[in-house]
């Protein structure tokens, strides 16, 4: 959220605010939730998923520190970028999944991994599927049921796209079966509004998949098992807007792969 002051600082949880990032989209919704964690009077703030190369957005994060540690969910644009810069506004280390992303001391974050900073304690879930790289920040004390940062893996509105071929299903209904486990917990996404009980959302993804894999398969009988995927998303995904066809026949090949035992759909 932004207003005429500049962009504002939103209460999320007991332990987590965030700072919405200025580039709505119809993949990024109304834009990218940067988080600041941190209990309340401590000294320090973690930052997840800084954003966009948006100087206004990035002094605003920075100004909520002093920031000791920036986190990243995974690999896209909309996450990354503002990064670096936000690593040299406040001197501290950016950690993901891939090295790629890292910056100053910050090393590749591992699946499992505990981390504590701000008084927070953060533990890291690999949950690939979205992306290869995608991970989740699990806060166990925050609140009565705990909270999770789902980055893309689970969204406040809409359903994620698979970033086939480095996302793919399997992984993806893994990583719902890993964070179905973590019970009720507040869903703090990346894009839209926080949800509760990660449980239900979980459980709710799931079953939006395998009626799109009904459908997939539905559509292979009357089109031939070697379909391509722009007939089946033509076929399945009809309704579709303009702006997220390719969206739409990124998961459609995701699918397909899936349902093809992990040959590559044409």
């Amino acid at each position: 959220m932004t207003s005429a002051s500049g962009p504002v600082l939103q209460r999320s949880s007991g332990l987590t605010q965030f700072i919405l990032a200025p580039n709505p989209g119809p993949m990024s919704l109304d834009g990218t939730n940067s988080y600041v964690l941190r209990v309340p009077g401590s000294a320090g703030a973690v930052v997840v998923d800084p954003g966009p190369l948006d100087e206004a957005h990035l002094q605003a994060l920075a100004g909520a520190g002093p920031v000791k540690l920036i986190l990243i969910t995974h690999r896209h644009a909309d996450h990354t970028a503002g990064s670096a810069r936000l690593h040299q506004l406040t001197g501290a280390p950016v950690r993901a999944a891939d090295g790629v992303h890292c910056h100053g001391s910050g090393t590749a974050l591992q699946d499992g991994e505990v981390l504590s900073a701000a008084g927070v304690e953060v533990r890291v879930m690999a949950t690939p599927g979205h992306t290869s790289d995608s991970v989740c920040f699990h806060l166990p004390a925050d609140g009565t049921s705990g909270s999770t940062l789902t980055g893309d893996t689970i969204l406040g509105r809409g359903t994620t796209v698979l970033d086939y071929p480095d996302g793919t299903l399997a992984d993806y209904l893994t990583s719902l079966d890993r964070l179905e486990a973590l019970g009720p917990g507040t869903v703090l996404p990346a894009h839209g509004p926080v949800l509760p009980s990660l449980a239900d959302i979980a459980r709710a993804y799931r079953s939006h998949r395998l009626e799109r894999l009904a459908q997939i398969r539905a559509a292979l009988d009357s089109l031939g098992r070697d379909a391509a995927v722009g007939d089946v998303a033509d076929a399945v995904y009809a309704d579709v807007d303009p702006s997220v066809r390719r969206a739409a026949e990124t998961s459609v090949a995701a699918q397909l792969h899936y349902l093809r035992g992990g040959a590559a759909p044409q």
